[in-house]
């Protein structure tokens, strides 16, 4: 039994609340099917089957709970409503005996009237007759007696009262039938004395057209016999004005041309001159069965989705959902390594659905066979421009060998010291320093060094110390700012992306080792890279989209770096029962390019059903990542 709506809103949050305590997170989609079960009126098996795909071997003891507290709710809702609906019960049963009351006295009064009435002696004689004349009436069978009387007479004096309103528009037949008023007024009196109203009929008022008077020679006259100009109704719309116009320009040609025409020297009598006709529409019918071939394949193909919806609710509920997506993926035929099909799967399609029954007639009646989507047309495919543009030059920069780089340098300090000593020789600027070191004080100062070495020494020092201090300063000028080092890096990672996104596809059978998702979450983040990360039962989808050189990095991480098979948490239990843990491994299902992204930040989401995850890609348009990485699975599964 279905329950109304507000009492499926209060279990609402009890549902709730169960769902977290037995899958240790809040799940929407499992609380509203739990709802949707218990407002349908589903019982326990059913509904035990309905949630078994969210909630596993819990399911039974979800459900006896969720019907325990159903039970509960009604129970303290049928104590309050046990006293209304005996006091309703009471009231209405007190109306129904005042009603039957009133109801026999009105029949009293009625059949008392009845016998007073002269029409009493008119039932008398048939009731007498049907009785043999010697036994009394019922009241029962006087009141029907009674009614079918007052129902003939009121029938009869409505049928004379709309003769008397036709009569009376025609007063001529009226004159000739005037005996019969009388009768229609004994009609209406028996009503009358019968206490029966007798029936309204309106009389309409007949404006009659003047009448029109011919002469002999057929021309209007009036009473007094003078000619009448009877007025002729012109088309005042634009549309009746066309039409007249265009019926006299119609009659102009079909006229013969007149003899000033005949007599010039350019008129041809052997030229007929015809009218100028448009050409009739006809009808342009469609072949017969055409539609009806339309009809039987949308009836086949509804059925066709009818019966494979069916298999999958059954392959759901034994479990054997993976062999049934092997059985739509698997041939039907088995062929051999070297044996070529008589009929290839994509002429399939075209061909009859019989074709093999009759492959003999082929070769006899190719041409009167009828091929779905093939016509006489030539189809122009659309010209579509390529999503990334690759007519554009590609320019290769230009790179020094070691030679070539020493020899330009050379050359640009060179160039360098020649302007120097230009302004030096100008006097724009004053000779530099001599640049004396320790190894070359001697020879640089000569006498002077020996005349006073500490004092040399010293000043060397200081010398010394000050280029250095000026190439410190240099190097610190030129040094860029953490935020300029951290914006320098981003924009090494951020790849340019106006060419397209490449994406990569990976499928893993086990992604529950939380240092492993991390691995998985934080080298995505910081190459910059966008997808999502879809967690279902043997089926892990990571997808990530970014340029190549962080496709790269990812690819290794994901392919060489991270030890899938390693156990290297207390999660991960070697000795388990699940083999999907002792044989994880990662497979890169696709890598391609795209025009733009389809997903934001890299994000986990669990999906307890295959739906529920190719409802998740389908919002995003990339389903076929799902079908893709879900068959290979299937076709795993089986060679294992």
């Amino acid at each position: 039994m279905s329950l109304p709506k507000r009492e499926v809103e209060e279990l609402r949050p009890w549902v709730e609340r169960t769902v977290k305590k037995v899958l240790g997170f809040s799940e929407p989609t499992v609380v509203t099917a739990a709802l949707h079960c218990v407002g349908k009126g589903l019982d326990k098996r059913k509904t035990i089957d309905q949630l078994r795909p969210f909630l596993d071997d819990s399911a039974g003891g979800f459900v006896e709970r969720l019907f325990e507290a159903l039970e509960e709710s009604r129970s303290a809702r049928g104590l309050k409503g046990v006293g209304e609906k005996n006091r309703k019960r009471e009231l209405k049963i007190k109306q129904m005996m005042e009603a039957a009351t009133r109801q026999i006295e009105e029949r009293k009064k009625q059949l008392s009237f009845m016998e007073s009435t002269p029409m009493s002696r008119l039932l008398s004689s048939p009731a007498a007759a049907a009785t043999g004349g010697g036994s009394s009436i019922a009241p029962s069978q006087a009141a029907s007696f009674m009614n079918d009387a007052i129902e003939k007479a009121r029938k009869a004096a409505e049928l004379q009262a709309r003769i008397q309103s036709q009569l009376a528009m025609k007063p001529g037949i009226l004159g000739a039938l005037g005996n019969t008023a009388p009768h229609n007024l004994v009609a209406l009196a028996n009503l009358h004395a019968m206490g029966i109203a007798p029936p309204k009929v309106e009389v309409k008022e007949v404006n009659k057209p003047t009448p029109l008077i011919l002469d002999e020679k057929g021309r209007t006259v009036d009473a007094s016999g003078k000619e009448v100009e009877l007025t002729h109704r012109m088309p005042t719309l634009k549309a009746n004005i066309r039409a007249v116009k265009r019926e006299q320009f119609r009659q102009q040609l079909k006229e013969k041309p007149g003899e000033d025409l005949e007599s010039t020297s350019y008129f041809d009598q052997r030229v007929s001159i015809t009218a100028a006709q448009r050409p009739r529409r006809s009808f342009k019918f469609h072949e017969p069965g055409r539609f009806e071939k339309i009809a039987q394949r949308i009836r086949t193909k509804a059925q066709l989705e009818r019966l494979q919806n069916e298999i999958a609710q059954a392959a759901k509920k034994t479990g054997i959902q993976a062999s049934t997506r092997l059985a739509l993926i698997a041939p039907k035929k088995e062929i051999g390594e070297w044996e070529v099909p008589i009929i290839e799967w994509w002429d399939s399609y075209v061909l009859p659905s019989n074709i093999e029954i009759h492959l003999m007639e082929i070769t006899l009646h190719f041409d009167s066979m009828e091929f779905f989507g093939v016509t006489k047309l030539v189809e122009h495919p659309a010209q579509m421009s390529p999503p990334v543009d690759g007519d554009k030059p590609v320019t290769l920069g230009v790179y020094l060998t070691k030679k070539e780089q020493k020899k330009l340098r050379r050359q640009t300090r060179r160039e360098a010291q020649k302007e120097v000593q230009e302004k030096v020789r100008l006097g724009l600027m004053p000779p530099p320093e001599p640049k004396v070191r320790i190894s070359n004080l001697m020879r640089v100062l000569g006498t002077e060094a020996v005349q006073d070495p500490t004092k040399v020494e010293a000043h060397v020092r200081a010398q010394m110390a000050k280029r250095q201090k000026a190439h410190e300063e240099a190097n610190a000028a030129r040094k860029l700012t953490a935020e300029q080092r951290k914006e320098k890096k981003v924009k090494k990672l951020k790849e340019d992306l106006t060419d397209g996104v490449h994406i990569a596809v990976y499928r893993i059978r086990n992604l529950q080792n939380p240092a492993k998702k991390f691995k998985v979450e934080a080298n995505a983040n910081q190459l910059y890279l966008t997808g999502t990360v879809v967690l279902h039962r043997d089926v892990n989808l990571v997808v990530v989209e970014g340029g190549p050189k962080s496709q790269k990095k990812f690819k290794r991480l994901m392919m060489h770096r991270i030890k899938w098979e390693e156990h290297s948490s207390k999660r991960d239990d070697p000795d388990g029962e699940d083999e999907t843990k002792r044989n994880n491994k990662c497979w890169l299902i696709w890598d391609g390019t795209a025009k733009e992204r389809s997903f934001g930040d890299m994000k986990f989401k669990q999906c307890p059903t295959e739906s529920m995850a190719r409802e998740h890609f389908k919002k995003h348009g990339t389903e076929h990542y799902w079908d893709l990485a879900l068959s290979q699975s299937v076709l795993d599964g089986t060679d294992d």
